[in-house]
């Protein structure tokens, strides 16, 4: 999971806000103020900010004029200074073909006291050997521990999740309450970086995925029944469904995500089905190819209903059990699971109903005018 974060954003974090620049310490400062403001967003937790700063140092700061008056160049102090905390090979050991070298510096308690490292000595151009203090400025400071980078660009970053909340929300809100409240200076850039790129591309990919399927559903329709005006009664199925659908998921405190996109897509092939079965059982008993006695309206479509309520049920019902462990699930991997499964069983008991007490009705109202001038014409 982290070497998929890492890859994703460049930082072990679901979500990442992340400031581009030079200054390291403005940086660090910018992000902790990002964090506390992260902190305050419902459905934001594991607030944290990357740390590059807080490795102790020893700066040594050469004063080139008082090196000029003892006549000492800067390369012999930074070979003493050097030597004396780095370490320098003065020799070699051969064991076999093997070679290692011998290095000589201070003991580390030596190394380890900032007044024993200003006593250092360093020689000068006359034979006197000066002290590393009288030619140089030594302090401690807190540097930085790792320098990240990213496109060549220095960068500080604060890491984030989104839990019990729509990540686009969440984001959405990150993003307007970080810009009224940060305003970095000339040459820093905010980019926010994680998961919700890949959610907002497979939205983006789901708004023409979903389009272009109801689309095939129709033309499939169409070349089925032969004409448009049954191909839009069976279509009547899909608002049901889909307002079914997103009730189950007001009920049950579900965000939408893009496994219950996956699953309204589902459900549009199987409430489609459904309407597919009932509008051929009414045209069938309407012109009762059997016997060639031609059925009233009323009686067709109740006759329909009769025979196709125990499928239609049964079709529904073998989903809806089905489904029902994963829509309840809530172990590892259930935020996957879950949403579809809601989704088609909200949907798919809100189409049966449709399809068994309403569309009848429909269908009755649209054929009845067509089964008067039938009945005239005979």
């Amino acid at each position: 999971m982290d070497n998929v974060e890492e890859a994703v954003s460049g930082v072990k974090g679901s979500i990442v806000a992340k400031i581009y620049g030079d200054s390291l310490p403005y940086m660090e400062q910018q992000c902790a103020q990002i964090a506390a403001i992260l902190k305050q967003i419902d459905g934001i937790t594991d607030v944290g900010a990357i740390k590059n700063i807080g490795q102790p140092q020893l700066q040594i700061e050469l004063d080139q004029t008082k090196m000029a008056i003892y006549g000492i160049t800067t390369a012999e102090a930074n070979a003493v200074i050097e030597t004396a905390i780095g370490g320098k090979a003065a020799t070699e050991l051969y064991q076999g073909i093997r070679k290692f070298d011998i290095r000589i510096r201070f003991p580390q308690s030596y190394r380890n006291d900032l007044n024993m490292i200003s006593n250092v000595l360093v020689p000068s151009m006359s034979g006197v050997q000066i002290p590393l203090h009288e030619i140089a400025t030594l302090k401690t400071t807190i540097g930085p521990t790792l320098i990240f980078r990213d496109d060549h660009e220095r960068y500080a970053a604060v890491k984030f999740s989104v839990r019990g909340r729509d990540m686009g929300s969440a984001i959405n809100e990150a993003r307007r309450q970080v810009s009224k409240q940060i305003h970095l200076n000339k040459d820093y850039s905010l980019i926010w970086q994680g998961d919700f790129e890949n959610q907002q591309r497979a939205q983006h990919r789901l708004a023409q995925v979903v389009p272009i399927s109801l689309l095939l559903i129709f033309l499939l329709l169409f070349v089925m029944f032969g004409n448009f005006k049954d191909a839009g009664l069976v279509f009547l199925n899909v608002p049901f469904a889909l307002v079914g659908g997103i009730l189950m998921l007001l009920l049950t405190g579900t965000n939408f995500s893009i496994s219950a996109g996956i699953g309204f897509i589902a459900l549009f092939g199987i409430c489609i089905l459904e309407g597919v079965l009932l509008i051929s059982a009414f045209k069938d008993n309407l012109e009762h190819k059997e016997s060639g006695i031609r059925l009233p309206l009323s009686q067709a479509i109740h006759k329909g209903v009769s025979v196709l309520c125990r499928p239609v049920l049964m079709t529904a019902l073998m989903a809806i059990i089905g489904l029902l462990p994963a829509a309840m699930a809530t172990g590892i991997g259930s935020e996957s699971a879950r949403p579809l499964a809601r989704v088609v069983i909200g949907g798919l008991i809100c189409a049966t109903i449709f399809s068994l007490l309403v569309f009848p009705v429909i269908f009755n109202n649209v054929y009845a005018h067509i089964d008067k001038k039938k009945r005239r014409l005979k």
